[in-house]
């Protein structure tokens, strides 16, 4: 069975989407750490972030770096955090989410809760910026 995002890709389940090209996809975490927390993928379903074929692994730290800048550029912090960690989702991965503190990318912390009206409003200022 395809993975939850392998899903969002082909459209069966809606993401407030980031940024998207014809290899990769950003969207907002819907249980985010921070308000801006991005998840990037790419769009071949691969488990680990390190199988990935070479060239898609090559290719998706830049198209992170583009997604990072807009949401440096929106969200108020003082940088973009990356962490790969692949455990909760079986398609490789990387978390974007503006940090200010090292607490701020504490996994154990409380998710946020957003409604769909503020995920939506918070990925159109991204993919804007």
């Amino acid at each position: 069975m395809p993975s939850i995002f392998t899903r969002i890709v082909l459209g069966v389940i809606p993401c407030h989407k980031v940024a998207e090209d014809d290899r990769f996809l950003a969207f907002l975490d819907i249980d985010p750490l921070r308000e801006g927390h991005t998840l990037v993928i790419p769009k071949i379903e691969v488990d680990k972030f390190f199988d990935l074929p070479a060239d898609v692994l090559a290719d998706i730290m830049p198209f992170a770096q583009g997604v990072a800048s807009k949401i440096k550029r929106t969200i108020a912090c003082d940088r973009v955090g990356v962490c790969v960690i692949g455990l909760e989702v079986p398609h490789a991965h990387v978390h974007l989410i503006p940090i200010s503190s090292m607490r701020d990318m504490d996994f154990n912390r409380p998710k946020l809760k957003l409604s769909q009206e503020e995920l939506a409003g918070i990925a159109e200022r991204i993919r804007t910026a």
